[in-house]
Protein backbone atom coordinates (compact mmCIF):
# COMPACT_ATOMS: atom_id res chain seq x y z
CA UNK A 1 0.00 0.00 0.00
CA UNK A 2 1.47 3.36 -1.04
CA UNK A 3 0.48 6.65 1.22
CA UNK A 4 1.46 10.14 0.65
CA UNK A 5 1.97 12.79 2.98
CA UNK A 6 3.44 16.16 3.21
CA UNK A 7 5.90 18.28 4.95
CA UNK A 8 6.40 21.92 4.16
CA UNK A 9 5.33 22.21 0.88
CA UNK A 10 1.81 22.26 -1.03
CA UNK A 11 -0.10 19.26 -1.67
CA UNK A 12 -0.37 17.69 -4.89
CA UNK A 13 -2.97 17.19 -6.73
CA UNK A 14 -5.18 14.20 -5.72
CA UNK A 15 -5.48 12.58 -8.86
CA UNK A 16 -1.80 13.34 -9.07
CA UNK A 17 -1.61 10.73 -6.10
CA UNK A 18 -4.35 8.46 -7.79
CA UNK A 19 -1.41 7.97 -10.69
CA UNK A 20 1.01 7.60 -8.82
CA UNK A 21 -0.55 4.50 -7.08
CA UNK A 22 0.54 2.47 -10.16
CA UNK A 23 3.84 2.62 -9.62
CA UNK A 24 3.13 -0.34 -6.94
CA UNK A 25 2.94 -2.74 -9.67
CA UNK A 26 6.14 -2.43 -10.08
CA UNK A 27 7.28 -4.46 -7.13
CA UNK A 28 5.52 -7.62 -8.13
CA UNK A 29 7.21 -7.41 -11.87
CA UNK A 30 10.29 -7.22 -9.71
CA UNK A 31 10.03 -9.70 -8.31
CA UNK A 32 8.92 -8.71 -4.36
CA UNK A 33 5.41 -7.99 -2.64
CA UNK A 34 4.40 -4.43 -1.81
CA UNK A 35 4.13 -3.45 2.11
CA UNK A 36 3.73 -0.25 3.42
CA UNK A 37 5.41 2.61 1.36
CA UNK A 38 5.47 5.83 2.62
CA UNK A 39 5.71 9.17 -0.11
CA UNK A 40 6.99 12.17 1.59
CA UNK A 41 6.66 15.15 -0.70
CA UNK A 42 8.40 18.15 0.70
CA UNK A 43 10.67 21.03 0.27
CA UNK A 44 14.67 21.35 -0.30
CA UNK A 45 15.07 22.66 2.73
CA UNK A 46 13.38 19.97 4.41
CA UNK A 47 15.29 17.56 2.26
CA UNK A 48 18.45 18.72 2.77
CA UNK A 49 18.07 18.54 6.68
CA UNK A 50 17.36 14.82 6.20
CA UNK A 51 20.60 14.23 3.96
CA UNK A 52 22.59 15.98 6.61
CA UNK A 53 21.23 14.25 9.66
CA UNK A 54 20.98 10.67 8.27
CA UNK A 55 23.26 10.43 5.32
CA UNK A 56 26.03 13.31 6.53
CA UNK A 57 25.22 15.10 2.93
CA UNK A 58 25.40 18.28 3.10
CA UNK A 59 23.86 19.08 -0.63
CA UNK A 60 20.61 19.21 -2.17
CA UNK A 61 19.40 16.15 -3.63
CA UNK A 62 15.98 14.69 -5.45
CA UNK A 63 14.68 11.83 -3.81
CA UNK A 64 15.96 9.94 -0.32
CA UNK A 65 14.77 6.29 0.11
CA UNK A 66 14.70 4.64 3.51
CA UNK A 67 14.40 0.87 2.99
CA UNK A 68 12.42 -1.46 5.46
CA UNK A 69 12.36 -4.65 3.87
CA UNK A 70 11.17 -7.90 5.44
CA UNK A 71 12.69 -10.65 3.08
CA UNK A 72 10.67 -9.98 -0.27
CA UNK A 73 8.63 -7.80 1.86
CA UNK A 74 9.30 -3.97 0.57
CA UNK A 75 8.94 -1.38 3.09
CA UNK A 76 9.97 2.24 3.00
CA UNK A 77 9.93 5.83 2.79
CA UNK A 78 10.43 8.06 -0.04
CA UNK A 79 11.17 11.80 0.67
CA UNK A 80 10.95 13.50 -2.44
CA UNK A 81 12.23 17.34 -2.92
CA UNK A 82 9.21 19.37 -5.03
CA UNK A 83 11.24 21.91 -5.33
CA UNK A 84 13.83 19.43 -7.06
CA UNK A 85 11.47 17.60 -9.11
CA UNK A 86 10.65 21.22 -10.20
CA UNK A 87 14.08 21.99 -11.70
CA UNK A 88 14.55 18.56 -12.96
CA UNK A 89 11.23 19.03 -15.08
CA UNK A 90 12.36 22.14 -16.18
CA UNK A 91 16.11 21.11 -16.76
CA UNK A 92 15.16 18.29 -18.62
CA UNK A 93 12.02 19.80 -21.01
CA UNK A 94 9.58 17.59 -19.12
CA UNK A 95 6.22 17.16 -17.75
CA UNK A 96 6.34 18.25 -13.81
CA UNK A 97 4.01 14.92 -13.26
CA UNK A 98 6.43 13.14 -15.64
CA UNK A 99 9.26 13.86 -13.00
CA UNK A 100 7.46 13.29 -9.85
CA UNK A 101 6.56 9.78 -11.51
CA UNK A 102 9.94 9.05 -12.57
CA UNK A 103 11.42 10.13 -8.78
CA UNK A 104 8.80 7.94 -7.74
CA UNK A 105 9.77 5.40 -9.40
CA UNK A 106 13.33 5.61 -8.76
CA UNK A 107 12.69 5.14 -5.07
CA UNK A 108 11.08 2.16 -5.15
CA UNK A 109 14.01 0.53 -7.79
CA UNK A 110 16.01 1.31 -4.58
CA UNK A 111 13.39 -0.56 -2.61
CA UNK A 112 14.08 -2.99 -4.61
CA UNK A 113 17.96 -3.32 -4.65
CA UNK A 114 19.03 -1.07 -7.46
CA UNK A 115 21.47 1.55 -7.15
CA UNK A 116 22.89 4.47 -8.89
CA UNK A 117 26.74 4.61 -7.67
CA UNK A 118 28.21 3.47 -10.92
CA UNK A 119 28.11 4.31 -14.68
CA UNK A 120 26.54 1.09 -15.25
CA UNK A 121 24.28 1.21 -12.25
CA UNK A 122 23.17 4.67 -13.18
CA UNK A 123 22.46 2.93 -17.21
CA UNK A 124 20.46 0.17 -15.64
CA UNK A 125 18.21 2.24 -13.51
CA UNK A 126 17.73 4.94 -16.34
CA UNK A 127 16.40 1.99 -18.31
CA UNK A 128 14.21 1.03 -16.00
CA UNK A 129 13.04 4.37 -15.06
CA UNK A 130 11.91 4.63 -18.56
CA UNK A 131 10.42 1.00 -18.78
CA UNK A 132 8.03 2.01 -15.51
CA UNK A 133 7.38 5.37 -17.17
CA UNK A 134 6.19 3.75 -20.50
CA UNK A 135 4.46 1.14 -18.86
CA UNK A 136 2.26 2.97 -16.39
CA UNK A 137 1.12 5.42 -19.27
CA UNK A 138 3.21 8.16 -17.57
CA UNK A 139 4.33 9.45 -21.03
Amino acid sequence: MINFFYEDCIPLKKNNEESLKKTVQLFDKEGFTCGDISVVFCSDTYLLSLNKKYLNHDYFTDIITFPYNEGELINGDLFVSLDRAKENAIDNNEAFSREISRLVIHGCLHLCGFNDKSREEITVMRLKEEEYLKLFGFT
